[in-house]
């Protein structure tokens, strides 16, 4: 579970998050939802702790991020909305690396390691630098890091972008099972098709405040007569 509290982010006289309270529950999968420029990177940065908030609280599981950061990064997984990093490791370098970090048992890391590669069609390519990897083969590997050492929380920002069809399926396919199991998987995405076939329950946030929470059929039910793009734009303005 994440429990934001009064969380704000300003770079400047510009406010990215707006004094947010809400909380992200397990066991189900949350669509985090708004424009570019809304507030949605900022935030998951911050739950992260790569960002240092401007105020207000973060707690992961229950654990505050600013008081123990390292026990509360390590209930959580990261990928970001760019997959250009590490680019000089080899895919398998940079699985190891995040492994050893995380302190992942080596049979079942190269149990994993093996059963992922096949997943998403990489093992042939494992050996080979970041740096040669298409997009959606960069996007591949980080998604394969997170998965190594399978946190409880795992935040996906825009995991979808660049993924060939089969590898988007079958990454779905693990988010479903991963909150079936208890846990909490929030990805921020702005197509709104994915949302609706995907989450449990969706956030929207529009410039650094959050505008809904909740299942999307109830907020559909608020809007009989609109199509959910048109739904969007009313509740972003």
């Amino acid at each position: 579970m994440i429990q934001l509290t009064n969380l704000t982010k300003q770079f400047g006289d510009k406010v990215a998050v707006d004094d947010i309270s809400i909380t992200f529950p397990s066991g189900k999968i949350i669509g985090y939802i708004g424009p570019n420029g809304a507030g949605k990177t900022t935030t998951l940065k911050m739950m992260c702790g790569i960002t240092k908030p401007s105020n207000g609280q973060i707690l992961l599981n229950g654990i505050d991020i600013a008081k123990e950061p390292l026990a509360a990064k390590k209930q959580l997984g990261f990928v970001f909305d760019s997959p250009d990093a590490f680019l000089q490791l080899s895919g398998l370098e940079y699985i190891n690396f995040i492994a050893t970090i995380y302190e992942v048992d080596t049979v079942e890391k190269n149990r994993l390691i093996e059963e992922l590669g096949e997943a998403f069609e990489m093992t042939d390519v494992l050996n080979d630098k970041i740096e040669t990897y298409s997009h959606g083969m960069r996007q591949k590997i980080m998604i394969m890091a997170v998965l190594i050492h399978n946190p409880d929380i795992w935040l996906l920002d825009e995991p979808l972008t660049g993924l060939d069809p089969k590898s988007s399926f079958r990454l779905k396919e693990i988010m479903r099972a991963h909150a079936d199991e208890g846990n909490t998987v929030l990805f921020s995405t702005h197509v709104l098709e994915v949302a609706e076939k995907l989450c449990d329950e969706i956030a929207i946030i529009d410039h650094g405040q959050i505008k809904y929470q909740g299942t999307l059929e109830a907020l559909k039910q608020n809007y009989p007569d609109k199509s959910l793009e048109a739904i969007f734009l009313e509740v972003t303005k």
